[in-house]
């Protein structure tokens, strides 16, 4: 019996020692990439054209971090303007969606990332649009901001839950996403992200290797014979619904 309580120490020992170097491994071709896309970045004037290497360093991230990427149901993305909603379960979720999204789209995304050294300036380089969570003034102002973005034509991607944790499950969606989708009367397009999270969960520092999978699904349109707020609220939950049939995850909003 005490043999065999070795046995189970030593592998033990060897599956923590294996974790610990794929995830230094792992944030090491990170922070290479990421800080050399920002120097390239710095140097690029057109945001359109900073999009597209931003696509490249993040597919790159991927195959060398050993992070298979499925993707289906692009041809569901309109070729115009559109709204792209998804579950939020991972660190890594926005180097995914960066990963396979065209250069038209946009980030929306909390203020606080702003002030994440490297990654804030790389949004800010990328043109994402930032939204302050907690004052409710300045939270005004940028809802308006990004209203007036997505009715000017900009194609946009939200994480409607707005934050993420440890545990499986999807969270309440807020209504940021599908007051812009009325806003400009255009679609809002569910994306399901399945992978991430047992990739890199909060709050775990060290990555593993493992598959992720990307699938977006039919657009759904706001109901134009609804008042504006039940056309936000009906979009919402239609929307949740939709990604929630498709996550395999519990409902935990």
């Amino acid at each position: 019996m005490s043999e065999g309580r070795d046995n189970l120490q030593r592998e033990s020992a060897v599956a923590l020692i294996g974790r610990v170097l794929y995830g230094s491994y792992a944030w090491g071709v990170f922070v290479l990439i990421a800080v050399g896309l920002l120097l390239w970045l710095l140097f690029v004037p057109n945001v359109q054209r900073r999009r597209h290497y931003a696509g490249v360093a993040a597919r790159l991230v991927m195959r060398a971090s050993f992070h298979p990427l499925r993707v289906t149901g692009v041809e569901y993305l309109p070729q115009g303007q559109c709204v792209v909603a998804a579950n939020h379960a991972s660190y890594i979720d926005a180097i995914v969606i960066k990963a396979v999204l065209p250069e038209r789209f946009a980030y929306v995304v909390k203020r606080e990332m702003a002030a994440v050294p490297l990654a804030g300036l790389l949004l800010e380089l990328l043109g994402t649009e930032f939204v302050e969570r907690f004052n409710r003034h300045r939270g005004g102002l940028d809802a308006r901001r990004v209203l007036r973005t997505v009715s000017g034509g900009q194609a946009l991607l939200f994480f409607p839950e707005g934050t993420f944790v440890g545990e499986p499950g999807l969270l309440k969606f807020n209504n940021g996403a599908f007051k812009s989708a009325v806003a400009a009367k255009c679609p809002v397009v569910p994306c399901v992200l399945r992978g991430t999270r047992q990739i890199l969960p909060s709050p775990r520092f060290f990555p593993r290797p493992g598959r992720v999978e990307v699938e977006f699904l039919d657009p759904i349109l706001p109901d134009a014979d609804l008042p504006p707020e039940q056309q936000v609220a009906v979009l919402r939950e239609h929307t949740r619904a939709a990604i929630l049939r498709r996550l395999d995850e519990p409902d935990r909003g």
